[in-house]
């Protein structure tokens, strides 16, 4: 049998803090002047008409054009107490305005870079036997404008996420030793798994992002693969990047007529200059490999060794700091986490205590029960307002934390040119190495052909063609040194800029983090503290009662 009572009311969600209408510190007070919560017992005790409306109503009505600043994040002068004579705290200059990052865009080549505009184009040269299903990619408009331009030109091109690929790949040959910025991953499962639309709005985001720190780079900014890429209309110029099982096949087809007929078993110099993990050369490959395992395990010392002790330093250093970089961004993330459950408690409170101020409203027959109703609308109100100020807190933690993140994916980029270091020293190694092994077989060969009277011909012709080989080794080791000198050059001075970026940001980063954190929790004590006044006859009736006992 179905009751005759109407349902209950459905909870209030997670939503409803957004609505919920705040009171103003003068509605409270207003009831608090009229009625005085320890004086009040005795006109408690004489019961209304229940069908009279309350003589007070309007005075718990709660005005939803009330003053809501409580919630309005502080600026970092409002928070340092420099904007005091400024009318607006957003006034103010923020920290994000005066950021080192910032500072380093303004200083960089372009005044604009922006990707926009995502349009979903078919493959050229795709044919399909379904109509309506060939494959398709999306193209992304890349604007850009040069600080240099005295005509302030605007170029903008189309480009589609291979293009990235491709201009990653040729920075990364061109520049190596630097800390070349890391593009966006391509994220296969992700663009399964999630909205089309907001897949290509997070990758449109990270792919500007990345255009903005390869312009803020001081080496890669200026360069003419980035001007090119951002400039040049029509079809990618740069020249596209061969996939690895290519050249690993490329490298196998050689390998024989380099072990049996001796073709280009040396390395040409413009080859020497590139790693040999490409693949097209896998002798290369086999005696680079045979190098690092007589040096690391068979502790035979190489001809040349890392000898630069500064640099030896920096490294384990930043091995350390790397380290420390892991452990902050978790306990980073458990502070964020910590924060949303403060926010998402204070909202629940603040719910609770409004569905209390609710009941106490519309069934209150005596006065102290509209005095018990504007406390808990006061606590409501506080509670509502402080889970809002932790959302917002939440927010800047988060962008002012997220420097932990930044710096983590930059030592991807520092590993792979201290990675780009070791390569171009392996590879000085081991061709000192064939230099060495080459010169002890003429050695051996001349020794056995002076044996022999008159010479023997074939001994001889054999060390005119190792003779000729060493020169073709010591050309490929001139170019291969020099690679490696410039490497290091790199290196030092990437180090010496990432010491000061790192110093700057994180300088930064904890200046905004500390007068965000000291902002909000001070307007969520003056919040709470204006409740504690407010309902403050509660602790002096307490303290009546227990002096007169």
């Amino acid at each position: 049998m179905m009751s005759s009572t109407p349902p209950p009311e459905p909870a209030a969600g997670d939503d409803d803090m957004e609505s919920l209408p705040l009171a103003a510190a003068s509605d409270y007070a207003s009831v608090a002047s009229t009625f005085d919560p320890l004086l009040s017992s005795a006109s408690a005790a004489s019961p209304r008409s229940p069908r009279s409306p309350p003589a007070r109503a309007a005075a718990f009505t709660l005005s939803p054009t009330s003053s809501s600043s409580f919630v309005d994040p502080p600026s970092y002068a409002d928070a340092t107490g420099a904007g005091a004579g400024s009318s607006s705290p957003r006034s103010a200059s923020s920290p994000s305005s005066a950021s080192p990052r910032s500072a380093r865009a303004a200083a960089s080549e372009y005044s604009l870079l922006a990707v926009s505009d995502p349009e979903t184009e078919a493959e050229p040269a795709a044919t399909s036997l379904v109509p309506g299903s060939a494959p398709t990619y999306v193209s992304y408009l890349v604007t850009s404008v040069r600080r240099g331009d005295p005509a302030q030109r605007r170029h903008a091109v189309r480009r589609r996420f291979r293009d990235f690929v491709t201009l990653a790949d040729r920075l990364a040959e061109a520049f190596r030793g630097h800390f070349v910025p890391p593009r966006p991953d391509k994220n296969t499962v992700e663009s399964q798994v999630m909205q089309k639309d907001e897949f290509v709005a997070q990758r449109r985001a990270a792919l500007e992002r990345y255009l903005w720190r390869l312009a803020e780079h001081p080496a890669i900014g200026p360069s003419d693969e980035l001007r090119v890429f951002l400039q040049t209309e029509g079809k990618m110029p740069l020249p596209g990047s061969t996939d690895v099982a290519s050249r690993m096949l490329d490298g196998a087809a050689r390998l024989p007529r380099q072990l049996i007929a001796g073709e280009e078993a040396v390395a040409a110099p413009q080859d020497v200059v590139q790693p040999a993990k490409g693949g097209r050369d896998l002798l290369r490959i086999f005696k680079e490999l045979k190098q690092s395992v007589v040096t690391d395990w068979g502790g035979v010392k190489p001809p040349l060794v890392e000898e630069d002790r500064d640099f030896l330093e920096k490294k384990g250093k930043l091995q350390e700091w790397e380290q420390h970089l892991t452990s902050a961004s978790q306990q980073a993330e458990a502070l964020v986490k910590a924060q949303q459950d403060m926010g998402e408690t204070m909202g629940a409170l603040g719910l609770a205590f409004v569905r209390l101020t609710k009941f106490e409203t519309e069934e209150a027959m005596y006065d102290s029960q509209r005095i018990r109703a504007a406390d808990s609308r006061c606590v409501a109100t506080a509670a509502v307002k402080a889970s809002r100020a932790c959302r917002d807190l939440n927010a800047q933690t988060v962008k002012y934390l997220d420097t932990l993140h930044e710096h983590l994916s930059i030592m991807l980029s520092v590993h792979t040119a201290l990675s780009d270091r070791a390569s171009a020293l392996l590879t000085v190694q081991t061709l000192m190495s064939d230099l060495a092994s080459l010169q002890s077989r003429i050695e051996k060969l001349e020794a056995a052909s002076s044996k022999i009277f008159g010479g023997d011909r074939a001994r001889i012709r054999r060390v005119e063609e190792l003779r000729e080989t060493i020169r073709a080794t010591e050309d490929a080791k001139f170019c291969a040194l020099r690679e490696y000198e410039r490497i290091k050059e790199n290196n030092r001075s990437e180090l010496q800029r990432l010491d000061t970026e790192r110093k700057e940001d994180f300088l930064a980063m904890l200046k905004g983090f500390v007068a965000s954190q000291a902002a909000y929790a001070e307007k969520i004590v003056d919040g709470w503290q204006t409740v504690a006044e407010e309902t403050s006859g509660y602790a002096r009736g307490s303290d009546n009662a227990i002096l007169g006992s």
